[in-house]
């Protein structure tokens, strides 16, 4: 290990992107996601499940890191910790059993990716949660494939209650995937709003951006 060096987040992600292609082949990266009371560094789509990823770099403390583990617990399948060589002895402490733990650290001209735990499956994900991270339009088209009413006057909350109660687990856990593969960032505002326009809501304006990194294997 090189002395002295401090890794920040914006030093990982890239790397990191490549190393999760490598262990897990088709995959597709969504970064910067809301969780109730915190945001998702990274999300990671994969055909049957998502995986959620928590970046604490060189230059971060724990000090949110209790909170942040109960939020992804409750939204993903897996969960990730990535953390600088600084954390490394000590993070084992600091996050759930079935956590995965990835330490990186530079060597030479480069970044080092070592997998000290891999996940387990998360019991404690809520699937009403999960299909949080899913906007309108695509709750739809779900419905659509499983040949569900529309439900058009009732609230989103609603849809997932009945989405949950209609179609069985598995197959939802590859469909939430297969919309979290598919979604296009550059016509989902005129879906939504389309969708609003269709049942006299109001438009939604466009806010800034959330990043998002498609990989190659899509």
């Amino acid at each position: 290990m090189q002395e002295n060096i401090i890794l920040y987040d914006k030093d990982i992600r890239e790397p990191l992107f490549s190393f999760l292609e490598q262990q897990y082949g088709k995959m597709r990266i969504l970064e910067e996601i809301r969780i109730t009371k915190s945001r998702a560094d990274i999300i990671m789509v994969l055909p049957d499940g998502v995986v959620g990823i928590e970046i604490k770099s060189d230059a971060d403390t724990y000090a949110r890191l209790a909170g942040q583990t109960k939020d992804y617990d409750r939204y993903f399948d897996y969960n990730y910790v990535v953390v600088g060589s600084s954390h490394a002895a000590h993070i084992e402490e600091h996050v759930p059993a079935h956590w995965g733990i990835i330490t990186v650290e530079p060597v030479g001209d480069e970044i080092d990716f070592y997998v000290l735990r891999k996940p387990h499956l998360n019991i404690k994900m809520e699937m009403e949660k999960k299909l949080e991270l899913l906007w309108r339009p695509e709750l739809v088209h779900i419905q659509q494939q499983t040949q569900m009413p529309a439900y058009k006057e009732r609230s989103k909350a609603f849809v997932r209650e009945k989405i949950i109660e209609k179609v069985p687990a598995p197959v939802l856990q590859q469909l939430i995937s297969q919309e979290l593969f598919e979604r296009d960032y550059t016509t989902i505002l005129e879906e939504i709003n389309a969708f609003r326009a269709a049942n006299h809501q109001k438009p939604r304006r466009r806010t800034k951006k959330r990043r998002r990194k498609l990989r190659p294997s899509e």
